[in-house]
């Protein structure tokens, strides 16, 4: 999809005001050139280097040429106006959110309370159905940014902002953080999947659900050596003793579509480049390099892949 197609009513109000405003800046541009155009054909010279006579009562041209663009202001700041609250509509008091999103750097913690449910860096909603965000950051001032559904907001640390917003048609939609944060700030990718009502209940239910463990293999291995690493403190997976929040929640990290807030797509071979040395994917993230062996990373590979 274009990437500023709106596909939702607070998008489409923001991509009405600029339609407008372009509009008005084009006729503008139009008129005043055609006016410099006629007052050099009109009022060029023809030989007499006679100074012309200078005249004074232009107080109906003067007053014109003041009151429309004071008049074209105040529609704009009208129109402006009605879209800030298009675009931004209020809750309704004291309004549960429906998602939270925590910024981190340099990815995105996603909760949907009234579910239980935890996931990083995709976030899924039902077509049509418009849903309450509560925006946190956990470190830096980050700006979350879907073009296609809605306005930016701000992620200040300490200062929780909320804001409305529903997709129209199902499909993925793409956004970013637009406040720089630090260093890997370009890698800090939104990706919005739309689905129909049914298929979102579908996988809300999947993700509420807790994996079982593997018993055998090499994935049975690493679900041990997890458990034994330093993985174990700093992710949560379901159902086992790992349950810490300093990186992304990894209950069912085999069902998502891209790995590192979208600098790779979640296949085998991202996965184990990944493991094997993250900060060579995307260096100052908090994940270290764990110096594991290819045996290690094999089995945790394959541990990680079960959990959908």
């Amino acid at each position: 999809m274009l990437p500023f197609l709106p596909q939702s009513p607070q998008a489409q109000s923001i991509a009405n005001l600029f339609g407008t405003i372009t509009v008005v800046a084009i006729l503008i541009l139009l008129l005043v050139t055609g006016l410099v155009i006629f007052a050099m054909i009109r009022f060029r010279s023809r030989g007499s280097l006679e100074p012309q006579s200078e005249t004074h009562d232009r107080a109906r041209l003067e007053i014109t040429w003041t009151a429309l663009p004071i008049l074209l202001l105040a529609v704009v700041f009208g129109l402006t106006v009605s879209t800030m609250q298009k675009s931004d509509p209020p809750a309704a008091a004291g309004q549960a959110p429906d998602v939270i999103i925590i910024a981190h750097q340099w990815w995105w913690e996603v909760h949907y309370p009234k579910a239980g449910v935890v996931t990083a860096n995709e976030i899924h909603m039902a077509a049509g159905q418009r849903y309450l965000f509560k925006f946190e950051s956990a470190d830096v001032i980050h700006d979350f940014w879907v073009p296609q559904l809605g306005r930016k907001i701000d992620m200040i640390p300490g200062h929780p902002n909320q804001m409305l917003m529903q997709a129209d048609q199902v499909g993925t939609y793409s956004g970013t953080c637009a406040e720089y944060c630090g260093a890997e700030h370009a890698w800090m990718r939104i990706r919005v999947l739309v689905q129909s009502p049914a298929d979102f209940n579908a996988w809300l239910k999947a993700q509420a659900q807790v994996p079982s463990p593997p018993t055998t293999g090499d994935a049975a291995q690493g679900a041990q050596l997890f458990q034994q690493l330093t993985c174990a403190s700093c992710h949560t997976i379901a159902g086992t003793p790992a349950q810490a929040n300093i990186g992304p929640d990894l209950t069912h990290i085999a069902s998502r579509q891209t790995i590192g807030a979208g600098v790779l797509d979640n296949n085998h071979q991202n996965l184990t480049a990944w493991i094997t040395n993250p900060q060579a994917i995307k260096p100052g993230i908090l994940m270290p390099n764990l110096a594991l062996s290819s045996q290690q990373v094999q089995e945790l590979v394959a541990y990680l892949e079960t959990l959908k």
